[in-house]
């Protein structure tokens, strides 16, 4: 097929990318590299020869993304570019509306404009804010109620997504959607091709990694007397790899007329503490940890029930232990020390 990949730079967008070039299939990136990365954009275009194109472009520029579109015979998108940190979206949310929101509502209309009427929707599990410790696992029928201004702007997106499955199947357009609800994304590709690089980094693997390197002094246990097992936060965490498998076989079951939500987690969850000491078996490093204070809205547990992608897609998760993640995360960051400053 003939896919547009927006967001195709950042580090889930980009093993989305390396994954539909290994499919075999033409890709097109959309990227501002506001967040995104050239270094992942040229590993890209070393693998997808002349089946690999990226467009610097802000999701804003409506004629600009219909041109592309058309230029380049689109059939379907695969929808990544977004603000993705929670904190920055509360001290900053009109610019986490304007991107994440406003931003949607372009693509969708330079798609209505080019007839491209297929598309992968990267949603989150934030979506569903503070669930009640009875809806734990969470299924896709628990209660949208965001608590900050990043999932309220993911899940206008799937209302706006919603909006227009309904009006299409009014009209007879063709369109169809499928929102992938993600969890906890960790890991990299297994041949360190690609990685995570986000600056500044927040996410748990990847700081553990950076002090296992020496970059970061310690790490902080951001609390310790949540009601788990060791009192520290649970969360689910899914290989970036088998997150990309799941958005392959939704684009796949994509249906017109439709729109489908489905969770993407292992379907249980790992400590704080479990993480760190994955990370130290994996790296055979000390790394230091201190303990903190909570952090202000974090849940004791967050982790998916996946039952519904299982049963209706037959997605199932290839790294399904943590040491496995936390490995390939590791190959990449101690084989590229400044990420994609590295030199290659």
């Amino acid at each position: 097929m003939r896919l547009l990949v927006t967001g195709g730079a950042g580090y889930i967008g980009s093993h989305a990318v390396l994954r539909l070039l290994e499919d075999g299939h033409e890709v097109t990136v959309v990227d501002s590299l506001v967040r995104g990365h050239q270094g992942a954009l040229d590993t890209l275009a070393r693998i997808g020869g002349g089946r690999f194109r990226a467009e610097i472009a802000d999701l804003s520029d409506t004629e600009r993304l219909e041109s592309i579109l058309r230029s380049r015979g689109v059939e379907a998108v695969l929808h990544f570019a977004a603000l993705a940190y929670v904190g920055e979206s509360v001290e900053q949310p009109l610019r986490y509306h304007s991107v994440n929101a406003c931003g949607s509502l372009s693509l969708l209309r330079a798609m209505t404009a080019a007839g491209v009427g297929r598309l992968v929707f990267s949603s989150t599990c934030a979506t569903y804010g503070e669930p009640a410790a009875d809806r734990v696992p969470i299924r896709e029928d628990c209660p949208q109620q965001p608590i900050n201004p990043y999932g309220r702007s993911k899940l206008y997106v799937e209302q706006v997504l919603r909006d227009r499955v309904d009006a299409a199947q009014r009209s007879g357009e063709p369109f169809g959607f499928v929102a992938l609800r993600y969890f906890n994304v960790a890991g990299a590709d297994r041949e360190a091709r690609i990685g995570e690089d986000h600056r500044p980094e927040t996410h748990l693997v990847p700081i553990c990694l950076e002090v296992a390197q020496g970059k970061r002094p310690r790490m902080s246990i951001l609390g310790t007397d949540y009601p788990t097992p060791d009192g520290t936060c649970v969360r689910d965490y899914v290989h970036v790899e088998d997150l990309i498998e799941a958005h392959v076989l939704a684009l796949g079951a994509l249906a017109m007329g439709e729109g489908r939500a489905w969770n993407v987690g292992i379907g249980r969850g790992h400590s704080v503490r479990e993480v760190l000491e994955s990370c130290r078996r994996v790296t055979g490093r000390k790394i230091e940890a201190v303990e903190a204070p909570r952090r202000p809205g974090d849940p004791p547990t967050l982790y998916a029930d996946a039952g519904r992608i299982r049963s209706d897609l037959g997605w199932k998760p290839r790294f399904d232990t943590l040491d496995a993640i936390v490995e390939s995360a590791w190959r990449w960051h101690d084989s590229h020390p400044d990420g994609y400053g590295s030199a290659s």
